[in-house]
């Protein structure tokens, strides 16, 4: 079960398990200094078979264990792996294996971005939000005392190699933050895709693999038509952060501790949908289908007891969506459609946030 999707320069092979039946030209591995930059759990599960992998065309492997968690996606880690690389020399020609989820496929892409002025890259993402998402589309990102992700480049890697094997070690909370990404797109781009999403929740928390493999290629081809035509932000690429304005401000205010990246996505676009029923662009009907959808896929619609409306306001104002102090959000017109609006009423921000805490839907 093997499937090559391509944007721009770069490969994206999808297998079964990548160490068994890895189709995957490793001419571009040879004789080069290979840096694998991964993390403590996935170092504990898959780093020897990896190693394995790649000494069969070099022998210049080394690699780097971070700690585990969105916390650690800082200028800190960025500099001390940096500080490794320079002191061991490693050239231009050096590439990195990112090999994790989200958060070390950011920092690996953020650093092969700005080393020597740009060195390779390959990602391999090990978790469902990985392969549905942050790995594709270039974007590289670490985070700052003033938000999630304010730091970041547009770096294209050379190949995602996508292993479903993978998510089988996933905890089931993991599968269900990969799935918010997964509703997200069905959400803003394809009406089809979220009923399919809708009929096969169950078969997707279970990891059935057929189901797997639709779901995942799926994502990646929506993603990839959107890159193709737009290397770096602009409308259509930019609803890709459906929920993402509030979800961001759910894992800064958290400390990026207890909530995952794709439960606070989850109830990023549960208070987006309200919004957008504040401002009457989206029918009921729609609006509890995707509520709906979010409580079966096992995600939060309701944000941390804590925080209150000025918290979501003092955040989203650093939103980099945002312009001249006007917040600009991503909003459900239907399932299918979403569209950008610029300088949303704060009153109806603030309704909404009210409203999403009240879980007022559940009362239509």
């Amino acid at each position: 079960m093997k499937k090559l999707l391509k944007y721009n320069s770069c490969n994206i092979l999808i297998s079964n398990n990548i160490f068994n039946e890895l189709d995957y030209n490793f001419s571009i591995l040879k004789n080069r200094r290979i840096l694998i930059i991964t993390n403590k759990l996935i170092a504990s599960l898959y780093l020897s078979k990896l190693k394995k992998l790649f000494y069969s065309v070099t022998n210049y492997l080394e690699y780097i264990v971070i700690p585990d968690g969105e916390k650690y996606k800082t200028m800190t880690t960025v500099n001390n792996i940096i500080l490794v690389l320079l002191k061991k020399n490693y050239d231009n020609n050096t590439i990195i294996i990112s090999f994790g989820g989200g958060v070390i496929s950011d920092i690996s892409g953020f650093i092969a971005s700005i080393y020597k002025r740009g060195i390779d890259v390959i990602h391999i993402p090990t978790t469902l939000l990985a392969q549905v998402d942050a790995c594709i589309g270039n974007k590289n990102s670490i985070n700052h005392k003033y938000g999630k992700n304010m730091i970041g480049t547009f770096y294209e890697p050379k190949s995602i190699i996508i292993g479903l094997n993978f998510l089988n070690t996933l905890s089931k909370k993991e599968i269900y933050s990969g799935l918010s990404e997964v509703i997200k797109y069905g959400i803003i781009m394809d009406k089809d895709f979220f009923f399919w999403v809708k009929r096969n929740i169950k078969n997707l928390i279970s990891l059935k693999l057929k189901f797997l493999y639709r779901c995942i290629i799926t994502c990646c081809k929506l993603k990839v038509n959107i890159i193709n035509k737009n290397k770096i932000d602009n409308i259509s690429r930019i609803l890709l952060n459906l929920g993402h304005t509030f979800g961001h401000a759910i894992e800064k205010y958290t400390n990026y501790n207890y909530w995952s990246h794709g439960s606070a996505i989850a109830v990023g676009i549960i208070i987006a949908t309200y919004v957008s029923l504040n401002l009457n662009i989206i029918k009921i009907k729609d609006a509890k289908l995707i509520r709906s959808l979010i409580i079966e896929a096992k995600l939060p619609i309701l944000g941390p007891k804590n925080i209150n409306i000025n918290d979501y306001i003092n955040i989203i104002k650093y939103d980099k969506k945002n312009n001249m102090n006007n917040i600009n959000l991503i909003l459900p017109t239907s399932i299918g459609t979403a569209k950008i609006f610029y300088n949303v009423d704060k009153k109806i921000i603030i309704k909404s946030i009210l409203d999403s805490k009240q879980d007022l839907l559940s009362k239509f």
